[in-house]
C-alpha cells in the first residue's frame, strides 16, 4: 500500500474518531462475507457505520486525535461500530444483531469522546433506556407531585359539587 493511500486512510479514521459520539471496539473473526454486511446493515439503520480498520493506521489516528490510552485495545482484527447521536444505539444495534442471528461477537471495549470503556462498561450500555425515554422518565416524575397537589386541592371542591348536585336532584324530584 503506497504512504499517499496510508496517509489517506489515517485522515480517514481520524475524522470518524472526531466525529463519532462513540467507538465500540469489536473481534470480527468468525464473521463470514454475509454475516458483516448483516451487522453493517443493522448499525446503519441505527445511524452508525461499522468499519474493518487496520491495527497500525488506527494506532496513527487514535494517537493523532488524542486517544492514546485507545492504542492498548487496537490489537487483533478489529472493526469498529461508530455512533454518531445517542452512545446507546450501536451497542444495542450489536446486541440485537447477537440476539437474532445467534453469533456472538467479542466486544473488545470501546471509547466515548476522550474515555476508554471496557467491555462490560459497553455490555451495559445495551441495556440502557435511550436519552428520550431517559428524559420522559424525568419529566414524569417532576410531573407527578405537582399532579397529586392538584387532585387534592380540588378533591373537596368536588365533594361540595357533588353534595350540590345531589341537593338539586332532590329538589328536582319533590
Amino acid at each position: 500500500m503506497s504512504k499517499e493511500k496510508k496517509a489517506k486512510m489515517i485522515d480517514g479514521i481520524e475524522e470518524e474518531f472526531n466525529k463519532c459520539t462513540i467507538g465500540i471496539l469489536t473481534d470480527y473473526r468468525g464473521l463470514g462475507t454475509t454475516q458483516l454486511t448483516a451487522v453493517r446493515r443493522k448499525i446503519q439503520e441505527a445511524g452508525g457505520d461499522y468499519k474493518v480498520v487496520k491495527n497500525t493506521l488506527a494506532r496513527f489516528a487514535a494517537t493523532r486525535t488524542g486517544k492514546e490510552d485507545l492504542v492498548e485495545s487496537l490489537v487483533g482484527p478489529i472493526a469498529i461500530a461508530f455512533g454518531y447521536d445517542d452512545i446507546t444505539t450501536p451497542a444495542k444495534a450489536l446486541a440485537a444483531f447477537m440476539r437474532e442471528s445467534r453469533i456472538n461477537i467479542e466486544i473488545r471495549g470501546g471509547f466515548t469522546g476522550d474515555t476508554v470503556l471496557t467491555p462490560q462498561q459497553v455490555t451495559s450500555l445495551s441495556t440502557l433506556p435511550t436519552r428520550e425515554q431517559l428524559i420522559a422518565k424525568m419529566l414524569g416524575g417532576m410531573n407527578s407531585p405537582i399532579s397529586g397537589l392538584v387532585n387534592c386541592l380540588s378533591s373537596p371542591i368536588r365533594g361540595l359539587l357533588g353534595v350540590l348536585q345531589a341537593q338539586i336532584q332532590k329538589l328536582e324530584e319533590n
